[in-house]
Parts: structure tokens; sequence; C-alpha cells
């Protein structure tokens, strides 16, 4: 073997993805010693259900809950919020993160008062958002979205404004139309930074759903864990907050998925265009 064909082969073993084993084996193992440090913390305090209750427990509270349909029935309520919430806050915040980036005038407009507006906990706008549009579908999308924005509209000036300005005048001396920039250029410039900030959108849009459910609901994981709370059910509430767990963690797994394909488009079209 060359030396060209072993730097060859340990560039491919770079590249390689993760072991099953470090990709669910480790996590799966984890998880496994944190059960056991919860069930020992439950036998070594001799702690009552209504304070904590052990995994089996919890696992059994889980069986019911699947079996009579509530708990579907609240993660669907809550994953439609969660969805409305986070695509309806995508929209928004990459819109005006283009006009922000592009425009002097526009940024020194808003930039304080979006700014100022981060200062303002979604705790505190949730109830009047309820109070304005009722306890339905909305004013949880509204909720989702309004704590989803921020950080994919920071991430979208971001990665608009990291585009080289060589390369813009390359495209308008190659006579680019502005589609065509933002097509060709721009987007594919801004995706890393881009999908960043959906990842932590996507996390942060089950919180929103959360808060929005407490603060008025008739359905939801939130709602669930609220009532379960007034009738001392803590073994339905880890259900809920287990179940929140594993949607955010789905969600954000979803948008890494997406940003790999993407991403990997993304430097095959630069190889092509080398």
């Amino acid at each position: 073997m060359t030396s060209s064909e072993r730097q060859t082969a340990k560039l491919n073993a770079l590249r390689m993805p993760p072991s099953l084993w470090n990709r669910l084996g480790l996590p799966l193992l984890t998880f496994a010693g944190f059960l056991l440090l919860w069930e020992a913390i439950v036998r070594v305090g001799n702690y009552p259900a209504f304070i904590l209750p052990g995994p089996g427990q919890v696992l059994r509270k889980l069986g019911l809950v699947l079996a009579d349909g509530s708990l579907l029935l609240h993660t669907q309520a809550t994953l439609l919020a969660v969805l409305g919430g986070l695509s309806v806050g995508f929209v928004v915040a990459t819109a005006l993160g283009y006009a922000l980036a592009k425009s002097v005038t526009v940024e020194r407009a808003l930039s304080p008062y979006l700014v100022a507006s981060q200062a303002i906990p979604i705790v505190a706008i949730a109830p009047l958002l309820v109070i304005w549009f009722g306890p339905g579908l909305f004013s949880k999308v509204l909720i989702c979205a309004l704590i989803v924005f921020f950080p994919i509209l920071i991430n979208t000036i971001a990665g608009l404004r990291g585009v080289p300005r060589e390369l813009h005048e390359l495209m308008r001396m190659l006579r680019a139309s502005r589609w065509q920039i933002f097509t060709k250029l721009e987007v594919p410039a801004a995706l890393p930074v881009l999908t960043a900030g959906l990842k932590v959108g996507a996390t942060l849009s089950v919180i929103g759903a959360v808060v929005g459910e407490f603060a008025g609901a008739n359905a939801g994981l939130g709602y669930m864990i609220s009532v379960a709370d007034g009738q001392y059910d803590v073994a339905r509430m880890f259900v809920g907050v287990f179940t929140l767990a594993a949607l955010a963690l789905t969600l954000y797994g979803l948008v890494d998925l997406i940003e790999k394909r993407l991403l990997a488009w993304r430097q095959a079209g630069l190889r092509n265009s080398e």
C-alpha cells in the first residue's frame, strides 16, 4: 500500500459513522444506571409513592395510560402544538432574519424591540395569550412560535452575515440574479448555522407547548402533568415528564438527521462545483 493509499484509508476511517455501541449502547447503559440509582434511592429512603415512586411503579402507570389511550391523546395534542409553533416560528424568524441581515434600516428599527422582548418571560405572556385567544390550539402554537423565534432569528442573521463579501461580488460579476444568489450562495452558506438554531428551537418548542398547557388547556402532556399534580399522582407526572423528554429527543434527532442530509448535499454540490 502506497503512502497516498494509507492516507486515504485514514481519512475514510475518520469519516466512518460512530458504531452502534456509541450511538445506542452507551446511552442505554447510562439510562439503566440512572434507573438503578433511582430504585436504590427509593428503597433506601423508603419514600411513599406520592413523594417518589420507583421505576417499577412508573412503568405500571405507563402501561395504564397506554391502555386507556389517555397518553396518546395528550401526546398528540402537545405534538400538534409543537409542530405548528415550530413551523410558524421558523418561517417568521427566517424571513425577518433575512430582512435584518440585508437592511441596516430594518435592523435599526426593529432590533431594540426584538432584544427587549426577550427580557419578558414566556410564562408571563402565556396567560395573556390564553385569555385573548382561548385555551385552544392557536394560543399554544403562538406560545411555541414565540419561544423558538429568537434563537432561529439570531442564527439566521449570523449565517447570512457569515457569507464572505468576495463571494457576493463574484456572483454579481457573473450577473447572477438575486434569486440565484439567495439559492446558490446564501442558503447553502448559512445552512449549518441555521440548522443549529433549528435544533435549539425544536427543544424549546416542547417547553413552549407545556407552558401554554399549564396556562390553560384541556389536553396535552402539560395538562396531564398539572392534573396529576392536583391528584398527588406522582407516577403519572413522571410518565408525562419522560414522554416530554422522549418527544424533545425525537424532534432533535429528526432535525439532526435533516441537517446531515442537507449538509451532505451541500458538500456534494461544492465538490461538483470544483
